[in-house]
């Protein structure tokens, strides 16, 4: 085998910086255009009917397609493909922010979302190839999880900023220098030591598993416009089931398989792709239906909203990268995981106890409590997400690990809205109908909000219990302190 070099501590920390910017910038994408979609509806002329589009059209591409950008990954090398990802990024970013029509606009959404999945799984791939040392691989998924769960906060405060004092526009522009950054930066300091996966591309495999991903993160998009009986939201979900299923029949037949099952079998890191997808699934709900209540029921302006979930945004920051990297090169990851997920339920319970009236001291602490479970929880899953994996199949664990996400989140937007506005539809009518008092009016919009929170709540239930049950990963096993903590070390050559 050709000798393999481990970078220079110095220099892995400074690519931890680059790539969890990259990251930053994939997470920052999504919440920005959320806040911003408003007036890009309103400069482009397009239907209440399209609007969606912008948003689901990133997530189709990107939920349908990490799995095969975990596999380019493989195959060409993580650093090339993270490098193409992010140009590829900046220029559909541009594009958008360039947009003089709807089609314009939907189409860099969607090359946007096809250079997200190339770019996720090689992030994941080069941090978990880079640090190996329990310690600092702790420490470095802190800091890549802390990013990830609270780069949506930051988003909304952005998107908010940008919108309300400059343009729509510029939340496609800020995408563009934070791209060249990362650029400028990974070149010189990320470094990639992973084997490289040579077979062929299972091109049967690509087009059963893309098309099966999107028929999910289309189904539930559907299920949001159109109900969850229409034929389209039922169709979808059907045909993306059947594709799934053949794609994993495929799978254990063909000799160099898009997703080796073997990626799958090993139980920790099956807990994590399934207990961060249902926890996801109350994230992302939970974040749109916070984002309504301080608009519609508060009153608060976008920048104001924005602000407002930085009670969840610092406390998910220090759960990642002080409580769960402090915890996880000490104890097994199933204690951490599982006490940060019921910490987690603790603070959505707190969230459907709120009423229309409750003071931002309340609210804050909900947040803050829901903020430090949620980080510290999702800070061992990451790791564990490419636990004993060989090195020609990082990239492909990586992609599972963002594809729950991406699935997760796609759920949760659809199933919590639309328990909310039916839930909160029935109370209307049955205090008062569409003519009630805007007092009665908050109190349905906030009984449909409690009624997705409890739903919330038992998704996070469920995903503790998944960890509880499934991981079994051992508490890592230290070098001696010198060989640890020494982060000029100088490069250890492997046979």
């Amino acid at each position: 085998m050709p000798r393999r070099h481990a970078a220079p501590g110095s220099q892995r920390w400074k690519a931890l910086l680059f790539i969890s910017i990259a990251q930053l910038m994939v997470v920052l994408d999504g919440a920005v255009m959320n806040i911003a979609l408003p007036s890009a509806q309103q400069a482009l002329h397009f239907s209440d009917g399209s609007r969606q589009w912008v948003v689901t059209a990133y997530g189709l591409a990107f939920g349908g397609l990490l799995l095969v950008g975990g596999r380019i990954g493989d195959m060409i090398g993580r650093k090339r493909a993270f490098l193409i990802a992010l140009a590829g990024f900046a220029i559909a970013s541009a594009i958008g922010g360039l947009a003089a029509n709807a089609a314009m606009l939907l189409t860099a959404r969607a090359l946007q979302g096809v250079f997200a999945a190339l770019l996720a799984p090689a992030a994941l791939s080069l941090i978990s190839l880079s640090f190996t040392q329990p310690r600092e691989r702790a420490k470095a998924f802190g800091v890549f999880s802390a990013v990830s769960i609270a780069g949506g906060a930051v988003g909304l405060i952005l998107g908010g900023l940008l919108t309300q004092y400059l343009n729509w526009r510029f939340a496609m522009f800020v995408l563009v220098p934070i791209a060249i950054i990362g650029i400028l930066g990974a070149g010189r300091t990320v470094h990639d030591d992973g084997e490289r996966h040579r077979a062929r591309l299972d091109i049967p495999g690509v087009v059963l598993a893309s098309l099966g991903l999107v028929g999910l993160v289309y189904g539930f998009s559907a299920a949001e416009s159109h109900g969850w009986s229409a034929g389209v939201t039922i169709g979808s979900f059907i045909g993306g089931v059947l594709l799934l299923a053949a794609f994993i029949v495929v799978q254990a037949r063909v000799t160099s398989p898009l997703l080796p099952l073997r990626v799958l079998t090993e139980r920790n890191r099956a807990a994590a792709y399934l207990s961060v997808g249902l926890a996801v699934v109350s994230m992302f709900g939970m974040f749109l239906l916070l984002s309504y209540y301080f608009q519609q029921v508060k009153g608060w302006s976008p920048v104001m909203a924005g602000l407002a979930f930085m009670p969840m945004a610092v406390p998910q920051a220090i759960g990642a990268t002080q409580i769960g990297a402090r915890l996880a090169h000490r104890i097994a990851p199933r204690p951490i995981m599982v006490g940060g997920y019921l910490v987690t339920v603790v603070g959505l319970v707190l969230l459907a106890l709120l009423d229309a009236d409750s003071s931002f001291l309340e609210i804050a602490f909900a947040e803050a409590v829901i903020g430090l479970g949620i980080g510290t929880a999702f800070m061992p899953a990451m790791s564990i997400s490419t636990h004993g994996v060989e090195p020609k199949d990082a990239g492909v664990a990586s992609a599972m690990i963002s594809s729950s996400q991406q699935v997760g989140g796609s759920i949760g937007t659809a199933l919590l809205n639309t328990i909310a506005t039916s839930s909160a539809a029935t109370y209307l009518v049955a205090h008062g109908g569409p003519a009630a008092q805007r007092h009665t009016q908050n109190e349905a919009l906030m009984h449909g909000y409690s009624v997705a929170y409890w739903v919330a709540v038992g998704f996070v239930a469920a995903a503790a219990l998944v960890s509880a049950v499934m991981v079994n990963a051992g508490a890592p096993k230290h070098v001696p302190a010198a060989a640890d903590d020494l982060p000029d070390a100088k490069p250890v050559a492997v046979h």
